[in-house]
């Protein structure tokens, strides 16, 4: 798209340019604001020049691409074609840009279009896993005989020049291998170790030898180990203390609701992930039905030059696959927000904040953090613009699956989470 601008376009924005640059100017032999006019020109009149004419021709070109309502994809850029200007001596300048035009979206959806909602099978080892890690909640630790698997160690630890008493060892946080030394050993049981590594991180040695961390150095590592205490966590009994103590609303009573409760929660936690890749699988159903044929071309020169030289051309090629499906995908949520009439409501954004926020807590054992700390850190995130971006693009995601899946067959499938795992791999 060829755009010619000469000085009755540009005449009146390069002189008021010129005029702030004057006010502004700091030369030397001059007061601030008194540099003459031709000194300010020749300082700043050509830069200004070049700007102001590309501004205009630019614009120009925006203008008329909403005028015929045509549709583009990225942004519009210099054309590789654009020769050589002389903002010395001319006065009038041919403007050459590019734009990649968008392909038309022709998707009608139907019943007879299928889409699978991958649903997470829970199994035996799922429900016993969470059910003792809930119940470590409500547990104690208790004395044991020998050691079976993952207690809690209390042990002497002695390099003949240094002795430490009722050192911790925490065997919930090794692998099976490093477990093994200790397996089937009783109180009493002594063993040669490297405290290099029984404790993995060098703040966890530094606190177990009551020293600093750069005092590590020059510590002999192998001491002699000693356990002096087995312990294990004991499950809470599952009578009616334990019941109105777990749940207070009352919502659980007996050990029947308390089993079905633990499968509800690992299906809400789980949802989270189910969700997530439905969300890939209706992008790749949608990517896949269109066949949309994007100006590839076009998209890898406008990523370089937006990028200003960050990414070299070669980078830009080896990653495009997954640019171009992300933009596909960017590109016909926009197409279904605007044929659905989709709307995110302020109130809904703020739900959302909430709830990560309620989400950020939790994950710092704070499940039931009071209103005022979620309100507070909910405004927090809502006042940054980049998160609330976040937020708004999120929940416009997610209504345009829920107005796709509105139109298509939904078949609901339980998978194991292996099986699952696959999956989400391939739709990544």
């Amino acid at each position: 798209m060829k755009v010619v601008v000469n000085e009755a376009d540009y005449g009146q924005a390069v002189e008021k340019q010129l005029r702030e640059y004057k006010r502004k100017a700091n030369v030397p032999g001059f007061r601030p604001g008194m540099v003459p006019m031709g000194i300010v020109k020749k300082m700043y009149g050509k830069g200004v020049l070049a700007e102001q004419s590309y501004h205009i021709a630019s614009n120009s070109v925006f203008e008329y691409l909403q005028k015929e309502n045509i549709d583009y994809v990225g942004d519009v850029i210099p054309s590789e074609e654009q020769g050589a200007f002389d903002f010395d001596n001319g006065t009038e300048f041919e403007f050459i840009f590019e734009i990649g035009e968008a392909p038309k979206i022709d998707v009608k959806l139907t019943a007879k279009d299928k889409v699978t909602y991958s649903k997470i099978k829970i199994d035996k080892k799922m429900h016993t896993d969470f059910r003792t890690n809930y119940l470590r909640r409500y547990g104690r630790l208790v004395d044991a005989d020998k050691v079976t698997k993952d207690e809690a160690l209390n042990v002497t630890l002695d390099n003949g020049d240094m002795r430490i008493e009722e050192a911790y060892v925490g065997l919930i946080s090794m692998t099976d291998e490093e477990r093994k030394p200790f397996k089937n050993k009783k109180v009493g049981f002594k063993t040669k170790v490297n405290i290099n590594e029984l404790y993995k991180k060098p703040e966890q040695r530094a606190a177990v030898l009551s020293v600093k961390p750069e005092e590590l150095e020059g510590i002999n590592p192998e001491f002699e180990l000693e356990i002096t205490k087995i312990r294990r966590f004991a499950d809470p009994e599952l009578n009616e203390e334990f019941f109105k103590m777990a749940f207070p609303a009352g919502n659980v009573t007996n050990e029947e609701e308390f089993e079905k409760f633990i499968d509800e929660e690992i299906e809400r936690e789980l949802k989270r992930e189910t969700d997530f890749m439905f969300v890939n699988t209706v992008r790749n159903f949608l990517i896949e039905k269109a066949q949309l044929a994007m100006p590839e071309e076009f998209l890898k020169r406008w990523l370089y030059v937006i990028n200003e030289g960050k990414f070299t051309r070669e980078e830009i090629e080896k990653d495009f696959p997954a640019f171009v499906k992300m933009f596909t995908w960017n590109y016909l949520q926009k197409h279904f927000i605007t044929e659905g009439e989709l709307k995110v409501t302020a109130e809904e954004a703020k739900a959302e904040a909430m709830s990560f926020a309620q989400m950020q807590f939790a994950q710092y054992g704070m499940p039931s953090a009071p209103a005022d700390m979620l309100e507070n850190f909910a405004k927090q995130i809502m006042d940054n613009k980049e998160q609330l971006q976040k937020i708004y693009e999120k929940l416009y995601e997610q209504k345009v699956v829920d107005y796709v899946s509105s139109k298509v067959k939904v078949t609901e499938k339980a998978i194991s989470a292996d099986e699952f795992a696959k999956l989400a791999g391939e739709l990544a």
